[in-house]
């Protein structure tokens, strides 16, 4: 009996260490994160981000915030097609089941941004599937970069009035957006 009991306590033991290391990495990963945002040593910061999301996900592979922290520390080291690839992993639809709505959001609006980016015109039409996925699941709120971001990919495929649209929420929600006047200034609207 009491052999029965020191290895359950054992087994406890085991599954609480092996449960709270990747959040240990991940917590880490994250403050690695800010100081890379907020301080000159950005690439070496950006890189140990890395390292701890990679442990983390070396204990738990299908984490998606894992996934999510590996993808905005390989966007700060500009390996943007890698940070695609990380967000992918993120989103896919085993492992985006245990993310938040506003987490799910947050991951879509960057694959978009990021997917802008590397080749605006190529990646469009999946950029644009991101963000209304986003906007939908946010309900637009808090969104302002994202909506102007729509905007101006609608106005790349042509889509005037979509662009106006997205523009126009933005104004709703934000009346000083430059950004969203602009985007009307060039559609004719204003």
């Amino acid at each position: 009996n009491i052999h029965t009991q020191t290895t359950q306590a054992r087994t406890r033991t085991r599954n609480k260490t092996s449960q709270s290391e990747p959040n240990r990495h991940l917590a880490q990963a994250s403050r690695h994160l800010a100081r890379a945002r907020s301080t000159s040593h950005r690439a070496q910061h950006a890189k140990n981000a890395l390292a701890e999301a990679d442990k983390a996900l070396a204990v738990w592979p299908r984490d998606p915030r894992a996934h999510i922290l590996r993808a905005q520390a390989l966007h700060l080291t500009g390996q943007r097609a890698a940070a695609i690839k990380a967000l992918d992993a993120a989103l896919s639809s085993a492992a985006a089941r245990s993310l938040s709505a506003a987490e799910r959001v947050r991951a879509l609006v960057e694959r978009a941004e990021l997917k802008v980016a590397m080749n605006q015109r190529r990646r469009v039409d999946s950029a644009v599937k991101d963000l209304v996925e986003a906007v939908g699941l946010s309900g637009g709120s808090d969104l302002e970069d994202a909506l102007c971001l729509l905007g101006k990919c609608y106005e790349w495929k042509g889509m005037k009035e979509e662009a106006k649209d997205a523009f126009q929420k933005v104004l709703e929600v934000q009346p000083d957006s430059e950004e969203a006047r602009s985007g009307l200034e060039r559609l004719g609207i204003l």
